[in-house]
């Protein structure tokens, strides 16, 4: 049992190192797909809600594509398939050598774009929450639709989505597993290298398994944090105005 747990050490033979390293990127795609995926679900929310019936037409069709095809083959389509429509779109612009999509963009993008199609349901039913009167409001006081939207909506829509975007990040911390496919060195692809050297599956997948535990935990306590931080001037006078 010590010489099996030996492996999972940082001394010669151990896969320690490796391991924190896939927790590296693990953490780190989950980080930077964030940002992007729920900054984009909320133009896409934007634009269900759009008087544009052509916006709103695009938008509703974004989303059901990538709430409908699994995030598998998103990943694929973009790592395989976009890459040779740029380097065909390079070539034809006559430029030199040959364009190559890093693994970590494209594990981003394609993560990005399915956290961006179900999280702008949350926006959207967020967006709903807010009383059309508070914009009316903030356009007396001689607010521009955009002050309105950053000082008077953004709170509230906030305060209101955190819960389902919470969940939306716990979801996208499993989903990162996913890349390993496309060779980055996550977790899951060192601990399935792991397995193949010392055909030990139950150590290094257990480990595995510890460590999204382990971020799962961290992201829940954060959350739980954040939203009573948010919730904290909405708790002391909300029961007064309803």
């Amino acid at each position: 049992m010590i010489e099996k747990l030996a492996l999972l050490g940082f001394g010669d033979g151990g896969w320690g190192l490796a391991l924190l390293q896939g927790a590296g990127i693990t953490i780190s795609i989950a980080l930077a797909t964030l940002p992007f995926g729920l900054a984009l679900g909320l133009i896409v929310a934007l634009g269900k809600r759009s008087d544009n019936a052509v916006l709103r037409w695009l938008a509703t069709g974004y989303t059901t594509v990538f709430r409908g095809v699994p995030e598998l083959l998103t990943l694929y389509i973009i790592y395989f398939g976009v890459q040779i429509l740029l380097q065909r779109l390079w070539e034809w612009l006559g430029l030199p050598g040959n364009f190559s999509m890093p693994p970590f963009v494209a594990g981003m993008v394609a993560l990005g774009v399915v956290l961006s199609a179900f999280s702008s349901e949350v926006w959207v039913g967020a967006l709903n929450s807010i009383q059309k009167g508070q914009r009316e409001a903030a356009a007396a006081l001689g607010l521009s639709k955009g002050q309105a939207f950053r000082l008077v909506v953004m709170p509230q829509l906030v305060r209101v989505a955190l819960p389902g975007l919470g969940n939306n990040w716990m979801v996208l911390l499993k989903e990162t597993s996913l890349v390993s496919v496309i060779t980055l060195p996550d977790i899951m692809f060192i601990t399935t290298r792991a397995n193949v050297a010392t055909k030990e599956p139950f150590l290094f997948f257990g480990a595995a398994m510890l460590i999204y535990l382990f971020f799962s935990l961290v992201s829940a306590w954060g959350l739980g944090r954040l939203e009573a931080r948010t919730n904290r001037g909405y708790a002391a006078f909300g029961g007064a105005t309803r």
